[in-house]
């Protein structure tokens, strides 16, 4: 006979239709004062919280894993969960338990993904939660990114190069895709995030126009400047109906949507970001320039930054615009102190106030929205009286909040609590009705002394005292010795060994109505509090405006203190083709220095008609790589609207760097090293422009010497012949492209200067005209502690490859090196070698004791010295 199965309880009857509608989240089942998980989702839960995994009936035949939290810990919990990359539904109790005789209403109140967050303790403050979504169709590429905690929303479109650019600046925690695309995105992309996929019908540019006109309230998008943007608007359109999937209704915070313009910024691929270390790097606790520029004082300032760094500025009237502003700041030393005091007290305005419109903030957070609006009254009235106009117009626009601030001091006490649950919220005197309340509630106590004193002489019982329990509340309590004195209108409710309790009429009628306030104070405290939530859901745009201009002054005051900290000048911006930059120094390297070192600056210089092209020899470790990099650098930050490292700077607008700086095996795509290089060197050539700046560092090393030198050539002669004539720095080992300056007139030789001493060789790392002979490579080996045999002999065969060099024959004089000398300690023909093993041969080791093997060894040592001696 078959097992009878057990009939399904209502409750997981309950939970299994709703986890039905979201099998890819961990199901949160609010159960009372619990989160519960079950099943498969209740082990994944318990190993991610490390929280303990139990089991329960399941209503059906066997039992169910269970594991479960407090409510109340829901914020401790949430962020770990999310961190594992898991989606969350978040299933609450829709109904009051008390006033429902069946089981509970429940359904998912949220669904908070990696890409959908606005729980602090998930989110960054220094950096955006970008959702990103991308639509493929035929090689045309669309792509949005939207961070709900700031309101951010943003879309682009172009080919797989420019999206996976974006890629690498957003880094969007979560991507959002169609399902057939998904396979196609694999291929292309390197993203290490959340991938989720979406039916394919949500990506049809329709549907997609039509949800974002909804959204915006709007007839057209041509106001937002992105009508043409046929792919970008699909992938934004299915960005908003993620959100509607994920139960994100509440968006009066996502009041635009803004376009990417490709032809704004600097062109920089991922090999660039990469390779300079803007603001990550592969290697651990590496200091990135991202560490070293930011000394904003608010999140959104810290946001704005690595931004800007990510898409530095084409346009020269908005670079000087920024270096204006930094003028002024240096100049207008009050001011300047003055704002960077008021910076400090402004709290993240802008994520504050996506939480009114989500309808999330909490009275405390309410008090910081509050007192961080003041903060920026007296930046505001600084900035409008400047002399600077820049300075005085972002004074201008920032908004005036007052209203807002004065409702919220109204409605709320300064020390608001955390949660809104926890009470005393609303001020004194804002609610007649609510004061009247908290003033019965406090006065129970005084009202429950003055009955038990009152009690206590009218029946003559001296020891009479009241209390309260949950089974019938409050009462009174007579000692057994008094009993004969407790008035017959008094109700016995329980009997102990010493004493029985009673309750009184009074007493029942108080308790109703204490309660009765306690509960009614509750309600209406969140009631007012809902109101106020809702009227300050006027001021968003408002207050999204502060934060826009207080997060640019931010960035901006801290270039300057980045300037008057570490000697930083301001470079002059032209659209000239010339890149002069006088005592440049790397602003990474130059941090790192120790105590009393000085960073060794150097002067470079490029332009597109005498020299073009520099070609950099020297030794290894003497520094080329930096002198690259920083000039990169130099001029990221010039552009990105800073001061730069160096005594002085022309930049003549760069609209393009490309770098190939260092390369590792790409294994799990089954590419070599020379392989990486080769396609990272090969989509600089395929992409310059008039404006480049290339940086290229050891091209060819990958291969053999030969073939190295003959590409590395080919590519120098084709950037010089290239109709571009993109300004380059080429870092190379092969000292034979020294001979290119003969034929071609706008490539020039440097070298990174030595100085040779008798045993050693110092690096001045100064780069100066001309080529170097020599790489110094042994000298590095002898510095990283390689044995001593292997360097005598590398300098034996180098010697002897130089002296072979005009004869081309390398094979035979290697050979004959070999032949003449191998790795030994002794000549093989000495009679003492011979000896010596002998005498080893014939030792057992296996029963010499440690004494007999160092006097064995103490014999060999001795026969040694006699020979030297001899």
């Amino acid at each position: 006979m078959a097992k009878k199965t057990k009939k399904e309880t209502p409750l997981m009857k309950q939970y299994n239709s709703i986890k039905a509608k979201y099998p890819d989240a961990l199901l949160l089942f609010r159960v009372g004062d619990f989160y519960e998980t079950f099943g498969p989702d209740a082990v994944k839960t318990a190993a991610i919280l490390d929280i303990i995994l139990t089991k329960k009936a399941a209503g059906t035949e066997g039992e169910t894993a269970l594991a479960g939290f407090p409510y109340h810990a829901l914020n401790t919990y949430l962020p770990k969960l999310v961190k594992a990359g898991e989606r969350v539904a978040i299933c609450d109790q829709l109904e009051d338990p008390r006033q429902t005789k069946t089981i509970v209403k429940r359904g998912v109140t949220e669904l908070i993904t990696p890409g959908l967050a606005l729980n602090d303790d998930i989110l960054n403050s220094k950096s955006n939660n970008f959702l990103g979504s991308i639509y493929m169709e035929d090689h045309r590429l669309g792509i949005a990114f939207l961070d709900i905690s700031t309101g951010e929303f943003l879309t682009s479109q172009g080919n797989a190069e420019y999206i996976d650019k974006l890629l690498q600046n957003f880094s969007p925690k979560e991507v959002i895709i169609s399902k057939k695309a998904k396979r196609e995105f694999e291929g292309i992309f390197e993203y290490g995030g959340h991938l989720y996929t979406l039916e394919d019908w949500i990506f049809q540019a329709d549907y997609a126009n039509e949800t974002l006109i909804k959204h915006f309230k709007v007839n057209s998008l041509k106001g937002f400047g992105i009508h043409d943007l046929f792919e970008g608007v699909i992938a934004a359109g299915a960005i908003l109906h993620y959100l509607n999937e994920t139960q994100h209704h509440r968006l009066s915070h996502i009041i635009n949507i803004r376009r990417i313009e490709r032809d704004a910024y600097v062109w920089m691929d991922r090999f660039t970001i990469r390779n300079l270390e803007l603001y990550q790097s592969p290697h651990l606790q590496a200091t990135t320039l991202l560490d070293v520029i930011d000394h904003t004082k608010t999140s959104m300032g810290s946001r704005l930054l690595k931004r800007w760094l990510a898409l530095p500025l084409k346009d020269e009237i908005e670079i000087v615009k920024r270096h204006n502003v930094i003028d002024s700041f240096i100049i207008e030393q009050n001011l300047y102190e003055l704002i960077g005091h008021q910076l400090k007290k402004i709290g993240d305005i802008e994520r504050l106030i996506s939480k009114v419109a989500t309808s999330k903030i909490q009275p405390r957070e309410a008090i910081q929205l509050k007192n961080s609006l003041e903060a920026i009254d007296p930046v505001k009235a600084q900035l409008s009286s400047s002399s600077n106009d820049v300075l005085s117009q972002l004074g201008g626009e920032l908004v005036d909040c007052t209203e807002l601030c004065e409702r919220i001091k109204q409605t709320l006490f300064e020390e608001a609590p955390v949660n809104i649950q926890k009470g005393q919220a609303i001020a004194d005197g804002f609610s007649q009705e609510l004061d009247e309340l908290r003033q019965i509630s406090k006065s129970g106590k005084t009202y429950l002394d003055d009955l038990v004193t009152r009690e206590s002489e009218a029946t003559g019982i001296p020891s009479l005292k009241i209390s309260s329990n949950n089974v019938f509340g409050y009462y009174l309590e007579v000692r057994n010795t008094h009993r004969d004195k407790v008035p017959e209108n008094w109700v016995r409710k329980q009997t102990l060994v010493n004493a029985e309790r009673y309750i009184t009429e009074e007493l029942k009628t108080y308790e109703s109505k204490i309660l009765g306030a306690e509960e009614r104070i509750t309600i209406l405290e969140q009631q007012l509090y809902d109101e106020l939530v809702h009227w300050l859901q006027q001021y968003i745009s408002q207050v999204q405006i502060n934060a826009k201009i207080i997060a640019e002054v931010d960035v901006l005051a801290g270039f300057t203190q980045l300037a008057k900290k570490c000697n930083y000048h301001r470079p002059e911006i032209n659209l000239s083709h010339t890149i002069a930059i006088k005592s440049g120094r790397h602003p990474v390297i130059e941090r790192q220095l120790k105590l009393g070192e000085t960073y060794i600056a150097n002067d470079v210089f490029l332009d597109r008609d005498e020299q073009q092209m520099i070609m950099i020899t020297g030794p290894n470790m003497s520094g080329k790589s930096a002198i690259l990099r920083q000039t990169a650098l130099i001029v990221l930050l010039a552009q990105m609207g800073s001061y730069v490292p160096a005594d002085s700077a022309k930049i003549g607008i760069v609209d393009k760097i490309f770098t190939r700086v260092g390369a590792s095996d790409n294994i799990s795509m089954g590419e070599s090293t020379f392989m990486v290089e080769m396609n990272e060197t090969a989509s600089i050539l395929n992409n310059l422009s008039e404006r480049s700046l290339v940086l290229l560092d050891e091209i060819g090393r990958g291969t053999s010497t030969y073939d190295g030198i003959s590409i590395a050539w080919s590519i120098s002669e084709y950037l010089h012949e290239h109709p571009a004539r993109a300004k380059t720095l080429f870092a190379t080992h092969y000292h034979e492209l020294n001979e290119m300056t003969n034929t071609f007139e706008r490539i020039k030789n440097y070298n990174v200067a030595v100085k040779e001493l008798k045993d050693n060789v110092l690096f001045l790392r100064k780069l100066v005209e001309g080529g170097s002979e020599h790489s110094f490579g042994i000298h590095v080996a002898k510095m990283a502690g390689m044995p001593s045999q292997v360097i005598v002999k590398a300098q034996k065969i180098l010697k002897k490859l130089e002296q072979s060099h005009a004869t081309d024959d390398h094979k035979e004089s290697i050979q004959e090196l070999n032949n003449d000398m191998q790795l030994s300690f002794f000549q093989l023909d000495d009679p003492l070698l011979d000896s010596i093993k002998d005498e080893i041969v014939n030792t057992d080791i296996n029963t010499l004791t440690p004494v007999e093997a160092l006097m064995k060894l103490n014999e060999i040592k001795r026969m040694l010295v006699k020979k030297k001696q001899a």
